[in-house]
């Protein structure tokens, strides 16, 4: 089944409006234009019908009359063309022009520019307020130069759909322009709010605009009942009233609330979302940093804390290619700066093989030449012990030691080792032509452990079953098949059980250099033939 695709990876700017991460600078720019002037227009379009009806219905003032009617009927409608059409088109227009660099490819932006970029929703946000603050005198003094009883309300309800629309443009253009921040904060780490608007302040507006205002809305219309004249609103009106304005609280509150649960958990699911492939192993996890705030904070430390874990994880891979899995994992298991030195005694198989006529090679051919080889014949041997649980200790020049059962023990260490050797020849004659190769087994305690100096350590065995696996790959070299183990190996392997002893029949036997005892040969039953895996 494939894998899903985490919606950080669908989605990396928190929604599939703002485009794909990798899209062309003239596409950007074009969605982002269309995006703001169609956003800005549509909210203020609203808000202006919200303000209209409010101040029709809401309010218990006298209605229009005359030519305050007049008035409004030619004056709010060329007010709002005017600001929604020049303002607002002028405003993202100018915006965008500012950040050209944004939309451009392969241009890094300075300290001052990634700033601006970051205050365009301010920008943006104080041009409308503006427009909207300029509607409240406008409109303010037509209602006490032809209407002055309908003044007060005017101001007041005009004013508070400034609050509420300002609020919700600023949220809005922010969303917008979140792949802009986005270019601004790349390769930036944000470890501070790098402008005004964090977290709580964000909640404090969503309150203002989905609660407060119309809150203060009602307030005023109370106050507005009790002023003396004439016209006092009636029980039936003054409910009229508190029934409009709490449908304004009930559907801008939820609308402004779902605006702020996306604006807040969108980013957070993004990082829970790549947290989970980070658990999985995947380390490759980055998420498109788009806020100056507390959350583009979270979005760039996970980015931090993955840069981190890709070097801990390179450095461990660099680590265990240098020293073998097993010694690695063993090292990592210390406390952070326990250093063991000594070791331990265990009994294990010793493999080690040495090329024949590798000097007379080098002699008749280029260095590269001799490093291809080496390099094939490394290949073979580490596939090999790794491909039968075995762990390679050493490059020794053109010699490898090989382990099995250190660090990691091994019921069958023995079994496995000869199998090695077998399949280890098959490959080398069939593989690395150019030159021959003798391959030694040997079984019994050594000691396995970390020697040298806390700075500057190895880990390694030491004991006869070292010194007899080096002395019998020399005596290999003169067998066919260039493989030889002491018996003490087969026999170990047949004590476990495996069926890998019944590949191999006695040589003979000698006294290797250094011992006094003779030692008991043994070679593969039919030479040339591989052995799989021991079980």
């Amino acid at each position: 089944m494939p894998r899903r695709t985490p919606s950080a990876r669908r989605s990396p700017f928190g929604s599939r409006l703002l485009g794909p991460r990798d899209q062309a600078p003239r596409a950007l720019r074009i969605r982002i234009q269309v995006l703001l002037t169609v956003m800005l227009m549509a909210t203020h379009v609203i808000g202006a019908v919200v303000v209209w009806a409010v101040s029709t219905w809401a309010v218990p003032t006298p209605p229009p009359r005359g030519a305050m009617l007049v008035a409004l009927a030619i004056g709010v409608p060329a007010y709002v063309l005017f600001a929604v059409v020049v303002v607002t088109i002028w405003g993202t227009t100018s915006a965008l022009r500012s950040l050209r660099w944004a939309t451009q490819p392969d241009v890094d932006p300075d300290a001052a520019q990634r700033l601006k970029a970051l205050r365009v929703p301010f920008s943006l946000t104080a041009a409308q307020f503006v427009m909207w603050m300029g509607a409240t005198v406008l409109f303010t003094l037509l209602a006490v130069a032809l209407q002055p009883e309908r003044a007060l309300a005017t101001g007041l309800t005009v004013g508070i759909g400034a609050v509420v629309v300002s609020g919700v443009s600023y949220l809005l253009t922010e969303f917008s322009l979140r792949p802009i921040a986005a270019r601004a904060l790349s390769d930036v780490r944000v470890t501070e709010r790098m402008r005004g608007v964090g977290i709580g302040s964000r909640m404090i507006i969503f309150w203002v605009v989905g609660t407060g205002a119309p809150l203060v809305g009602l307030v005023i219309a109370a106050a507005l009942s009790f002023a003396p004249g004439e016209d006092q609103p009636s029980l039936t009106q003054m409910a009229v009233v508190t029934i409009v304005l709490c449908v304004i609280v009930l559907v801008f509150g939820f609308l402004l609330t779902v605006l702020n649960a996306r604006a807040l958990t969108t980013p957070v699911i993004a990082v829970r979302d790549a947290l989970r492939e980070v658990e999985q192993g995947e380390f490759d996890a980055d998420l498109v940093v788009y806020d100056g705030t507390e959350i583009g904070q979270l979005q760039s430390g996970f980015n931090s804390m993955v840069q981190g874990l890709q070097e801990r994880e390179l450095i461990r891979d660099l680590f265990g290619r240098h020293v073998g899995k097993e010694v690695a994992a063993a090292a990592a298991a210390l406390g952070a700066g326990e250093v063991e030195l000594g070791g331990e005694t265990r009994t294990c198989s010793v493999l080690f093989v040495d090329l024949v006529g590798s000097t007379t090679y080098a002699t008749a051919h280029s260095a590269a030449e001799v490093v291809a080889v080496l390099n094939r014949f490394f290949g073979v041997v580490v596939d090999e012990v790794d491909r039968h649980e075995g762990l390679v200790n050493k490059f020794m020049g053109d010699a490898v030691l090989a382990i099995f059962g250190a660090p990691v023990e091994h019921h069958d260490h023995a079994a496995s080792a000869l199998a090695a050797a077998r399949s280890m020849a098959v490959r080398l004659a069939a593989e690395v032509t150019e030159v021959g190769a003798g391959i030694g087994v040997a079984t019994g305690q050594v000691v396995a452990g970390n020697v040298g100096h806390e700075q500057r350590f190895e880990y390694t065995v030491i004991g006869d079953a070292v010194n007899s696996a080096s002395r019998l790959t020399d005596l290999a070299k003169d067998v066919p098949g260039g493989v030889l183990a002491a018996w003490d190996s087969v026999q170990a392997a047949a004590d476990a059980g495996s069926p890998e002893a019944g590949h191999w029949v006695e040589h003979g036997e000698t006294t290797l250099r250094g011992r006094t005892t003779p030692t008991l040969l043994a070679v593969p039953r039919e030479p040339g033939t591989s052995g799989g895996p021991a079980r």
